[in-house]
């Protein structure tokens, strides 16, 4: 799904953005509810900011990535810890591309997730390439998503994957 954001932009810089787990749900622009497989998720678009609420018989969680007044918890590059009875795993890198190329990976991305039922994109008024977009899935019992938090101005794509579930049998 689609949609243009009925409001400014104001997440501005991709150095802003924080990251949490457990809050309690934020005011969103738009929505997406999902069943994947007894999983029922919501994708939450927050302006350049998201929010996944998780909802599964052995409990719940909540992931936001956001500009978060008085956080003290910036973007990580990841985290992997236990949630209740589930393993978390959090992953998150800046893109940095040059005016053509930010162009490009924009258009390809908007396509991705426009046209995708379990996906979930915000673009901004003003400028076509500000976008916020979301992609779910579930595989093997865990549920993955990825996001992508697009800041032109600065040339900047912050790419995010999570990943949670009942902990995966190790191989050896």
């Amino acid at each position: 799904m689609l949609t243009t954001l009925k409001t400014s932009y104001t997440d501005t810089r991709a150095a802003d953005l924080a990251w949490a787990l457990g809050r309690e749900p934020l005011p969103a622009l738009a929505v997406l509810d999902l069943e994947l497989t007894g999983a029922k998720l919501q994708l939450r678009l927050l302006g350049a900011s998201h929010q996944v609420l998780l909802e599964e018989e052995q409990g719940t969680c909540s992931e936001t990535v956001a500009c978060m007044p008085g956080s003290s918890t910036p973007l990580p590059l990841g985290v992997s810890k236990r949630v209740g009875e589930w393993e978390y795993e959090f992953a998150a890198r800046v893109e940095t591309l040059n005016q053509g190329s930010f162009a490009g990976r924009a258009q390809e991305l908007l396509a991705l997730v426009a046209d995708h039922p379990n996906g979930l994109a915000g673009t901004f008024p003003g400028s076509p390439h500000a976008f916020t977009a979301m992609l779910a899935h579930r595989e093997e019992g865990q549920v993955r998503w990825r996001t992508w938090h697009a800041y032109p101005q600065e040339g900047q794509l912050v790419v995010t994957r999570t990943r949670i579930g009942a902990r995966l049998p190790v191989v050896l």
